[in-house]
């Protein structure tokens, strides 16, 4: 079993402690949810685990072997979407699946999706919000890292887009572990296997909508 977990990650902006001693693990098949409110500090983990921003603290394992997030990156052991735009705009969408996969079979498999097919020939600028956002997705999530970190992939797009993400997120993750933030709480919980909230700096297990509002991540009416 694939796993990739991280302990006792610690990280803090001057005096203002972000990540309190956070651990977690998702493993190939698993689609872990993170959930906290705005500056929680949800996106400073997935740039952590990614290598591009340095936590004070952090143990990273892939597959039980003590690595680092740089590390890990260059051995592609992890893929990161973030949560704004990062294809060139002016490229055509059939001119960037070869910038991303030189193998053949990757390239087809992206070319090949049945609803990317239907705007290969646009530019990234012309796609909207949903298709651009669902072509990044299948873009990285069709590399050979075993890992994916994901970003707000349902914020802000169509109803429709959404169910085409959440298909192709149940698909990939047989061969995925898959974390995942967002604040469409709703649509995560409908994909997610298991489900964390940040708060504080700490981390918490949930398993209902109702633990969302116990940390206060939503409101009772």
């Amino acid at each position: 079993m694939q796993t990739l977990s991280i302990k006792n990650v610690h990280k803090s902006f001057g005096k203002k402690t972000v990540l309190n001693n956070v651990t977690l693990s998702v493993s190939k098949g698993e689609i872990l949810a993170l959930y906290g409110r705005n500056g929680c500090g949800k996106s400073t983990l997935l740039k952590i685990l990614f290598g591009t921003l340095k936590a004070n603290n952090i143990e990273l394992l892939v597959n039980g072997t003590a690595t680092t997030p740089k590390a890990s990156r260059l051995n592609k052991s992890i893929a990161y979407i973030p949560q704004h735009p990062f294809l060139p705009s002016s490229q055509k969408v059939r001119d960037i699946i070869p910038m991303y996969h030189q193998n053949q079979e990757l390239q087809d498999a992206v070319f090949y999706d049945p609803y990317i097919a239907s705007f290969t020939a646009r530019k990234v600028s012309e796609l909207s919000l949903g298709q651009r956002r669902y072509f990044e997705v299948v873009l990285l999530a069709n590399s050979s890292h075993p890992f994916l970190l994901i970003d707000e992939p349902f914020s802000m797009i169509e109803p429709l887009h959404k169910e085409r993400l959440k298909g192709f997120l149940n698909s990939i993750k047989r061969t995925k572990g898959i974390i995942i933030t967002d604040h469409y709480y709703n649509d995560v919980l409908e994909v997610s296997t298991q489900n964390i909230i940040l708060k504080d700096g700490l981390i918490n297990t949930i398993t209902t909508k109702e633990d969302l509002l116990k940390y206060d991540y939503l409101k009772s009416v």
